[in-house]
């Protein structure tokens, strides 16, 4: 939603044995969302459509439920029934559905190549608590199968109880992003899979060593090191083997992709004019663009939207955040500063020290995001009405703010629109929970819209008025 041209997305092959072109859909869309503009709006809003049309689940397709395991995550025997649901043929490192070879090759490092017992090894670690100080935190359990690869926390907690700063994003399609982390602190995925167990409040290993110690004894570790790298148990490869396995979490399934092939009927009309303005007056595509080299609607940049602007002052945090880097810069600093003090807030800033970084974070992914709340790097938004209202009102005013964040004017219908697009990005596996989702967020927004501001939004007053 920043005031720079839209990148037109690569025209290419959207979905395998289906060619796409992805840019007749933006014509498409262009051309409605001029339409809709031009469309006298109803005087008053109606209920949105549901999020789509015609998006047949799939038989196993799980719930999102709240765990009763270790931190509020499902037990992980639990979770491992689920996966057999969601990926009924074992990854054999083709390229997933919707993604192109030659993108694939490019995601998989040459250091870390596919191999089914790499990915098998992956699977066991992520699951396994013994990779935490207290043996009660794993991967999953921040990123829960049964909440949509996340926890469903405004901010995780990780070893005895203790609360980090930020929200956990999904596990899901992570292999997409340029870097890792909402601030980008990780440059791999394999590297951002060895950082969370060391770090204090996450899952509170001292150092790598003590990680390899943790499980180099067990004689079914040995074995499947052996035979996924060849050598013994070590922390780079234990990294390795649980970045594997993410790679196999791609999720790209939803009715969004089958209405860009041609079915129609994938999408509601509401949800159909919601993709217009997420082209058009909302201004979406303008971070979020979806093509066959970004399919999960993201620029993979970095932008102050003003989220930390409410309780923060970040030139304060910006002036204590250099005297605390002068003495320390490691990846490791920062990583604490990002879970353990309101350095947090920061963003970006920590990671490059640039003052266009300041509370900048990273454009997270849309894919599966009706399940995968609640939203923005503090989980401080519970529902994708929260997330649009932020953005139409213009953000939060601060020294910061990206250049491109300005009140977008939606009606509450637009609002309604965006919001059923949304939900239709959402894989056709998880197709019964986005469904409960919507439900759930549409009876809460009902009841409370935080940052709706409807005077800031059409600009009927400016932000200096609204902060008296």
């Amino acid at each position: 939603m920043r005031r720079e041209d839209v990148e037109m997305p690569h025209v290419g092959r959207w979905r395998r044995g289906a060619r796409v072109s992805f840019l007749a859909v933006l014509i498409l869309a262009g051309a409605t969302a001029g339409a809709v503009s031009a469309q006298p709006q109803p005087a008053k809003p109606t209920p949105p459509q549901p999020p789509a049309q015609a998006a047949p689940p799939a038989a196993s397709a799980p719930p999102i439920l709240l765990g009763n395991g270790p931190h509020g995550a499902m037990p992980a025997t639990e979770q491992l029934t689920k996966l057999p649901g969601l990926f009924p043929k074992e990854p054999d490192g083709a390229p997933p559905a919707g993604v192109a070879d030659s993108f694939w090759k490019v995601l998989v490092p040459s250091d870390n190549a596919f191999d089914p017992k790499r990915v098998a090894l992956g699977k066991k670690l992520y699951f396994d608590t013994r990779l935490s100080r207290d043996g009660t935190v794993s991967c999953a359990t921040c990123h829960d199968v049964s909440r949509g690869f996340t926890d469903r926390r405004p901010t995780s907690e990780g070893v005895d109880g203790k609360l980090g700063r930020r929200n956990a994003p999904t596990s899901m399609n992570a292999m997409f992003f340029n870097t890792l982390f909402l601030d980008g602190r990780a440059a791999s995925l394999e590297e951002q899979a060895r950082l969370p167990i060391v770090n204090p409040i996450e899952m509170g290993m001292p150092d790598g060593a003590a990680v390899t110690k943790a499980i180099a004894a067990i004689p079914e570790y040995q074995r499947d090191f052996q035979a996924a790298y060849g050598r013994a148990v070590s922390y780079e490869d234990i990294g390795r083997a649980i970045a594997a396995f993410e790679r196999t979490l791609v999720f790209l399934d939803a009715p969004f992709d089958r209405f860009t092939v041609g079915e129609a009927t994938a999408l509601s009309d509401d949800a159909k004019a919601g993709w217009a303005l997420f082209n058009g007056k909302a201004r979406c595509s303008t971070c979020h663009q979806f093509s066959s080299n970004s399919p999960i609607g993201t620029n993979n940049k970095f932008h102050n939207i003003g989220v930390s602007a409410r309780h923060q002052d970040f030139n304060k945090l910006a002036s204590k955040a250099l005297a605390s880097l002068e003495k320390s810069n490691t990846k490791e600093t920062m990583d604490q500063m990002a879970l353990e003090t309101d350095l947090s807030e920061l963003g970006r800033f920590v990671v490059t020290r640039n003052r266009s970084d300041i509370g900048g974070f990273k454009t997270s992914q849309l894919r599966n995001i009706g399940i995968t709340s609640p939203y923005m790097h503090d989980g401080s938004m519970q529902t994708l009405w929260d997330v649009v209202d932020h953005y139409n009102k213009g953000g939060e005013a601060n020294p910061f703010l990206d250049g491109g964040i300005e009140p977008l004017a939606l009606s509450e219908r637009e609002v309604d629109q965006v919001v059923a697009f949304l939900f239709t990005l959402t894989d056709r596996r998880f197709a019964e929970a986005n469904q409960k989702e919507f439900d759930r967020q549409r009876a809460v927004a009902q009841k409370n819209r935080p940052f709706r501001d409807e005077a800031l939004a059409n600009r009927k007053k400016l932000p200096f008025e609204a902060q008296k």
